[in-house]
C-alpha cells in the first residue's frame, strides 16, 4: 500500500497558485442488469477511435486516483478520530490496523496523516467532523 499523502486540494493541490486541472471525468455506472465481466468497463469496449479511447480512459484513470486519494484521507481522518486517547472508546493500533487492513506501522502513519488533515480542517474554519 503507498504511503499516506493529500489529495489535490481546492487550488489543485499544489499551494502554488497554478491553475486548478480539469475535473475528471464522473465514474459512470454500468446498469444493473447488466452482468459483470471483463468484456464492458464503463462503454470503453465500445469504442474504435483510438483517440476517443485513450482520452476516455484517461479521464477514468484520473476520476479514480482522485476518489482513492480523497477516500485515503477519510480513513487517515477515521483512523486519527479511532485513536483519539480522548475517546471512551479508543481502539489501539492493533484494532485500527485490523479494521482498515494495515501494518500496525502504516496505522501508525495514518494516524498522524489524519491527525494533520483535522487539524488543518479546524484551523480553516471548518468544525471538527466527530463520529
Amino acid at each position: 500500500m503507498s504511503e499516506p499523502h493529500a489529495a489535490s486540494g481546492p487550488s489543485g493541490g499544489h499551494g502554488d497558485g497554478a491553475p486548478r486541472p480539469k475535473r475528471p471525468a464522473p465514474l459512470l455506472f454500468e446498469p444493473t442488469e447488466a452482468q459483470p465481466d471483463d468484456e464492458h468497463f464503463f462503454g470503453l469496449e465500445s469504442l474504435t477511435d483510438p483517440r476517443e479511447l485513450l482520452d476516455r480512459s484517461t479521464e477514468l484513470v484520473l476520476a479514480f486516483r482522485a476518489a482513492a486519494d480523497r477516500a485515503m484521507e477519510f480513513q487517515a481522518m477515521a483512523a486519527a478520530q479511532l485513536a483519539d486517547p480522548g475517546r471512551f472508546d479508543k481502539l489501539d493500533d492493533a484494532a485500527i490496523a485490523d479494521r482498515g487492513r494495515w501494518s500496525e506501522d502504516y496505522t501508525r502513519k495514518m494516524v498522524e496523516f489524519g491527525r494533520s488533515l483535522l487539524k488543518d480542517r479546524r484551523t480553516d474554519g471548518e468544525p471538527p467532523h466527530t463520529p
